[in-house]
């Protein structure tokens, strides 16, 4: 019986794609980090995931959650240069998306520029404002009530 879904890093994933493609679906991992994660691991191009063994299976989840045993190189990482650390870091999942709220939480308590844009909603990578970002006023072009139509009733 084959299977319709892999549980894979706390994500269900579809069996019937090519690993590079499943992988995608997982939070953190990219097209390159994918591709980079079947190369080391050995894998056919064509191979679907449902196709992979129990053990493969474990073997890629491990390759997922510590890439550094399996030789991917750290500039795919998504955490490099860690702040307290200095380590290379890959996250996936919850984990990437608690460590990116601690470090924009840290840069608002800091209170440098990038961290006050993002206290007050604003763009943090220098995108212009003046026709985007508006958060609900309304800019534009103010009719005149026509008072006469209106009282006519036809």
């Amino acid at each position: 019986m084959e299977k319709k879904i892999i549980r894979l890093a706390r994500k269900d994933l579809d069996a019937s794609l090519k690993i590079e493609r499943a992988l995608w679906k997982i939070k953190g991992i990219g097209k390159n980090f994918a591709h980079a994660l079947r190369i080391s691991l050995g894998f056919d191009e064509n191979l679907k995931l449902g196709e992979l063994s129990e053990e493969e299976l474990k073997k890629l989840e491990d390759a997922v959650y510590n890439p550094k045993k399996y030789n991917i190189p750290s500039w795919l990482y998504n955490h490099r240069r860690e702040r307290e650390t200095g380590e290379d870091n890959h996250y996936v999942e919850s984990n990437l998306v608690l460590k990116n709220k601690s470090d924009i939480d840290f840069l608002k308590k800091i209170r440098c520029y990038r961290g006050i844009r993002h206290q007050l909603g604003l763009p943090v990578r220098g995108q212009r404002t003046r026709a985007h970002f508006r958060k609900g006023l309304t800019v534009g072009v103010f009719r005149k009530k026509q008072v006469g139509a209106k009282k006519g009733g036809k």
